[in-house]
């Protein structure tokens, strides 16, 4: 087998047409031609599939060796389909630190359909044990949660899951697999939003997810057939073209990473930064163990008495968005963007104050972003009450 960067790259081999053409076209066609009334074709409806969107699939399943992957409209779509697997009366736990779209999906969607969840802290491994009920069906939580950067392991987690028979799901957004392959570590499905690092470029919204086993897999594809949210042979394509440059580009994610956590550390305005690459800690420990690194996300506290919303508004380079992952440096602040849809006792719960900063470092030369990071925290030279709800 090719090494991991290499298959980023060519992905399986393509021999669908005799133009020769070295990528995989993009077959925008909604339907496709029956030789004969009751002929067994591939392909008949691009809902139920596509060729285009078939290679991605087939592509991030190889990757994540997997059984089968499956291509979505967004990354909440993926997760979705994955949790449209259970029945009403169901039981999973979950990570208690996870996005604010997955949290608003499970309780303003899912519990309507009685899907029972509790959420646990994942690094906690007696309070997961202790969390397992009768009617408990899955694990479900993000290798590095959002916003806050705390690590589970992987490992843990599955053998638990497996001890009690329930299935593994792994949200693995913020590592892809290039940094880790939640399926060899025990993990029974992996999702991930691929607007994120996997597309790359902040111009496709997408989501994925690999199953490890065919049963499983043909659990999520029929979701993904009945529901429909599948994504477009154009975006498909995005998507491909931006894995083939995934190792390159996170490389120099975690670099600059490394590189703004020391300069950080070293600013008194700031409180605290989480970042699983700062040794002692727990989240370490783990990420040491379990990851090829520690991703291209920090988050940072500002001291109290300093305005969070006046630093992000005076960056000039890092651009104020809610996204991550693109080859631009982003930032945010949960409290008012990303985690907006918790209350603000959920929110604190969580450990989601009005001075936490969500950074997602691009590609940029560091010295530029230290250079816009050092002349807005500059400027917080008059501090201000912290605002409190």
């Amino acid at each position: 087998m090719t090494e991991f960067d290499t298959r980023l790259v060519h992905g399986r081999s393509q021999h669908d047409n005799q133009t020769g053409a070295v990528n995989v076209p993009i077959y925008n066609s909604s339907t496709f031609i029956f030789p004969k009334v009751d002929a067994k074709v591939t392909w008949d409806y691009a809902r139920s599939g596509n060729p285009t969107r078939n290679y991605l699939e087939d592509q991030l399943a190889a990757l994540e060796n997997g059984a089968k992957g499956f291509a979505f409209s967004s990354g909440l779509a993926a997760i979705h389909a994955v949790l449209g697997i259970f029945s009403p009366g169901d039981h999973i736990v979950i990570g208690n630190t996870i996005y604010g779209g997955t949290f608003r999906l499970i309780n303003q969607f899912f519990k309507r359909w009685d899907l029972k969840v509790t959420s646990v802290d994942t690094q906690d491994l007696a309070a997961v044990e202790n969390a397992i009920q009768s009617t408990t069906k899955a694990i479900y939580f993000e290798t590095v949660a959002n916003p806050l950067l705390k690590v589970t392991s992987v490992k843990a987690i599955s053998k638990i899951a497996k001890r009690h028979g329930l299935l593994t799901i792994v949200d693995n957004t913020f590592l892809t697999p290039y940094l880790q392959q939640p399926l060899d570590l025990g993990a029974d499905i992996v999702v991930h939003s691929a607007t994120k690092y996997l597309g790359g470029h902040s111009d496709v919204v997408a989501g994925i997810a690999v199953a490890r086993d065919q049963a499983i897999a043909d659990r999520i594809y029929f979701n993904q057939n009945g529901i429909g949210s599948v994504l477009s042979p154009a975006d498909s394509n995005l998507i491909r073209r931006g894995i083939q440059t995934l190792a390159v580009r996170l490389d120099r994610h975690v670099s600059n990473a490394a590189k703004i956590v020391n300069f950080l550390q070293s600013r008194p305005e700031i409180a605290k930064v989480y970042y699983p690459g700062i040794a002692g800690t727990k989240d370490y420990e783990i990420a040491t163990a379990e990851l090829k690194g520690y991703g291209g996300i920090i988050s940072f506290e500002l001291q109290k008495g300093f305005d969070a919303i006046k630093f992000v508004e005076n960056l000039n380079l890092i651009q104020l968005a809610v996204s991550l992952g693109a080859v631009e440096s982003l930032i945010e602040l949960p409290y008012k963007m990303t985690h907006a849809e918790l209350s603000p006792q959920e929110q604190l719960k969580a450990g989601i104050t009005h001075q936490l900063v969500r950074l997602s470092v691009g590609i940029e030369d560091p010295k530029d972003l230290i250079g816009d990071l050092t002349q807005s925290l500059d400027r917080l030279s008059e501090p201000v009450s912290e605002v409190t709800d």
